[in-house]
């Protein structure tokens, strides 16, 4: 994939909201990223998370990377950029989740789990419908 200045804004950005949710209420990963590496780039499913696992090799893992990178199912660069924003974003959503209410941030992972789930349910059934 092309990095240009678009596209950067675009990865810097969902680092960024990955990092704030991920400090937040503790998700962004295959949640947020994946979805938005595919909706906003045209990355495919594969290539969006063997990215997304990339961008969170230290925590997760070199071997399941590897195996992406094999496939050439996995974008360094792109992975690479996200790292700065998804730092800096984990930060602010972490100091944002600790000024807040509990419950208040209970409530907002309920909700982006819910609309989330109801948009890959939503997807799926409509391809599987139209195929």
């Amino acid at each position: 994939m092309p990095i240009d200045v678009s596209a950067l804004v675009i990865l810097l950005l969902i680092g960024a909201a990955a990092g704030c949710l991920s400090g937040f209420i503790g998700i962004g990963g295959g949640l947020l990223i994946v979805p938005a590496l595919m909706y906003f780039l045209g990355m495919s499913q594969m290539m969006a998370q063997g990215t997304s696992l990339a961008l969170m090799l230290p925590p997760i893992g070199a071997l399941a990377v590897m195996n992406y990178w094999r496939a050439d199912a996995l974008d360094v660069r792109a992975a690479a950029i996200m790292v700065v924003a998804f730092v800096i974003g984990g930060y602010f959503g972490s100091r944002l989740a600790l000024s807040m209410n509990p419950m208040k941030v209970r409530l907002a992972f309920g909700l982006i789990m819910l609309y989330a789930a109801v948009r890959m349910i939503w997807t799926a059934w409509r391809a599987l419908m139209n195929p």
